[in-house]
C-alpha cells in the first residue's frame, strides 16, 4: 500500500474526527417536503462557474452571460433586457470574495452563495457601489435557473437609503428623524388613481381613500370627503387631464408604515361651459396603516 493510500485509510478509520464523504450540516426551515433536510457542500466546479459568470457580467458580455442562465430562467426577453441594463453603464465591475457552493440533502441542484463588490458607473453619470450577497440555484445542467440578491449600499454612493430631516410643525419624538422611501404599493396606488380620475370613474377612484378624508386645497380650503361627498367630484365638468410628472412616497425612519407621497404635476379640467382651470401643482397625500389616503395638501401656481 502506498504511503498517500495508508494516510487516506487511517483518516477514514477515525470516524470520530474526520468524514470521508462530504459532511452534513445546518437544515432547511421552510414548509414542505425539503424542511429539516441538512446540507453539504457542493460541487467546487458550480462556484468555478459563477466567478467565470461575474467576469462575464463586468466584461459586459451579454452573450457569455446568457450561457450560465437556463432558458426558462432567461424568458423570452431575458438577454434583451440584460443587454440594455449593461449597456446602459460605461462600465461595471462584479468581483467576489466568498463564493461557497452548497447541496441539500436528495437534491440535484447545486445553491451557489456568494458575496461580491460591485461598482456601476452609468452613462447619465450616476454611480453605485454595493455589498452584495446573491443565491445562484443551478440545476444538473450546470445552469442558473434561480437567483436572489442582497445587498448593503456602501457610503460612497450619489444616494442613501435615507436622508433629509423631518422637523414637523411642532416638536416631537419625530423631529431631527431622516425620511426613507416608503413601499407600500403607493406609487401604484397613485398611478391608478389618476387614470381613474382622467377617466372620470368616481367609484373607481374613490377606492384609494378612507372612509372619510380631507382635502386641503391651494386657496385654503378644508373639504371633508365622504359617501355623500364623491358623486359631486366631476359635477360641472366636461373633462379633466392630470399629468404627473414625480411620485415620491416617503415615511419618517424608525416609525410605522404611515406615509406621505409628494406629487408634482399639471393638471387640466374643462368645464360644461367651456371655462379652464389649469395649474401646476405640488400634492402630499397621506396614507394610513391600512394603505388608505386619509388626507390631501394642495400648493398650486397659475400657468
Amino acid at each position: 500500500m502506498k504511503p498517500t493510500q495508508l494516510l487516506a485509510a487511517f483518516f477514514c478509520g477515525a470516524a470520530l474526527l474526520f468524514n470521508c464523504e462530504n459532511p452534513k450540516a445546518g437544515a432547511f426551515l421552510g414548509a414542505g417536503d425539503n424542511q429539516g433536510k441538512a446540507y453539504s457542500i457542493g460541487d467546487d466546479a458550480m462556484a468555478d462557474m459563477v466567478v467565470e459568470l461575474a467576469q462575464a457580467y463586468s466584461n459586459q458580455d451579454t452573450e457569455t452571460l446568457m450561457q450560465h442562465y437556463d432558458s426558462t430562467f432567461i424568458g423570452e426577453n431575458g438577454e434583451a433586457t440584460t443587454r440594455r441594463w449593461l449597456e446602459s453603464m460605461d462600465s461595471i465591475s462584479m468581483v467576489p470574495y466568498k463564493v461557497i457552493p452548497v447541496q441539500l440533502d436528495g437534491s440535484e441542484d447545486i445553491q451557489v452563495l456568494a458575496w461580491s463588490k460591485e461598482t456601476r458607473h452609468y452613462k447619465n453619470g450616476a454611480f453605485e457601489a454595493l455589498d452584495l450577497m446573491e443565491f445562484f440555484n443551478i440545476n444538473e445542467d450546470g445552469k442558473v435557473n434561480a437567483f436572489r440578491q442582497w445587498k448593503a449600499i456602501d457610503s460612497a454612493n450619489f444616494g442613501n437609503a435615507s436622508g433629509g430631516k423631518f422637523f414637523g410643525k411642532t416638536e416631537s419624538d419625530y423631529t431631527g428623524r431622516p425620511l426613507v422611501f416608503s413601499n407600500r404599493n403607493e406609487v401604484a396606488i397613485i398611478e391608478k388613481m389618476i387614470a381613474d380620475y382622467n377617466n372620470m370613474d368616481m367609484e373607481s377612484m374613490r377606492s384609494a381613500f378612507a372612509e372619510t378624508s380631507i382635502m386641503n386645497d391651494y386657496q385654503g380650503n378644508r373639504i371633508e370627503f365622504t359617501d355623500a361627498s364623491w358623486p359631486n367630484v366631476f359635477k360641472g365638468l366636461r373633462s379633466v387631464a392630470w399629468k404627473p410628472y414625480a411620485i415620491v412616497p416617503l415615511k419618517i425612519r424608525n416609525t410605522d408604515a404611515a406615509s406621505g407621497v409628494i406629487v408634482t404635476s399639471i393638471e387640466k379640467r374643462v368645464s360644461s361651459n367651456g371655462k379652464v382651470w389649469e395649474k401646476e401643482l405640488v400634492e402630499m397625500f397621506y396614507f394610513n396603516l391600512e394603505g388608505k389616503i386619509t388626507s390631501m395638501t394642495q400648493y398650486a401656481r397659475d400657468l
